[in-house]
């Protein structure tokens, strides 16, 4: 019998987007800790859904939880990102080429790509670019799949959050975009494919250049 997951309590929730947003906007920067008691007064709770939140985040990735360090924002270095993009390299194009030859609708993609252009902020420009990546692959037609790319969503936002910090890139990613989403809207599945893939491998490779990047 497949077992329900156990809903997450409404102030826990708000919690753990509010310091998710603030994770992946810049606001928290990796290896800053995360300090219950400020986390609980600054958001008018108890420390005990702080404390959950921190646990689901470390969970996705964005926390690091120590025994005795206690909760920091998770560090982010050339061979997490490199972990972290193999794996979108691994499965991502091919989402999105089972995407493409099932014609799924891809409106979501074009609306995501829209607000990005027009976001005011890092923060809703990122969110944006997460949710254009997301709609590629989960039409793909195999829910695992798609599950198996949404657990690393969060972790490769970091990333960019990191890289975008440092050397902002949105013009050539938003050009990137708009090339696979073209290329997919076209019914070219593989060149869809072939372009998100050398998205992929060329962020980590400009972001992280001393370490080569990602083949």
């Amino acid at each position: 019998m497949t077992s329900v997951p156990t809903p997450i309590p409404s102030r826990t929730q708000f919690v753990l987007e509010a310091i998710k947003h603030r994770i992946l906007s810049g606001d928290l920067r990796p290896g800053q800790p995360l300090v219950e008691t400020e986390l609980a007064g600054e958001f008018g709770v108890s420390k005990t859904p702080v404390r959950e939140a921190l646990k689901t985040l470390a969970g996705t990735g964005l926390v690091a939880m120590s025994q005795y360090k206690g909760a920091a924002v998770r560090t982010v270095d050339a061979a997490m990102a490199r972990e972290v993009y193999d794996v979108r390299l691994l499965l991502e194009p091919e989402a999105l080429r089972r995407t493409v030859h099932r014609g799924a609708p891809l409106d979501t993609a074009r609306e995501a790509l829209e607000r990005a252009d027009a976001a005011e902020d890092a923060a809703e420009r990122a969110l944006a670019n997460r949710e254009f990546h997301r709609t590629l692959y989960s039409a793909c037609g195999n829910p695992l799949l798609g599950r198996l790319l949404d657990e690393v969503r969060d972790q490769a936002a970091l990333v960019s959050a990191v890289a975008w910090a440092a050397d902002p890139s949105w013009a050539r990613e938003a050009a990137e975009h708009q090339e696979i989403l073209r290329l997919a809207l076209a019914g070219d599945a593989d060149g869809a494919a072939d372009a998100l893939h050398r998205h992929i491998a060329s962020f980590v490779q400009r972001a992280f250049p001393s370490e080569g990047g990602l083949k």
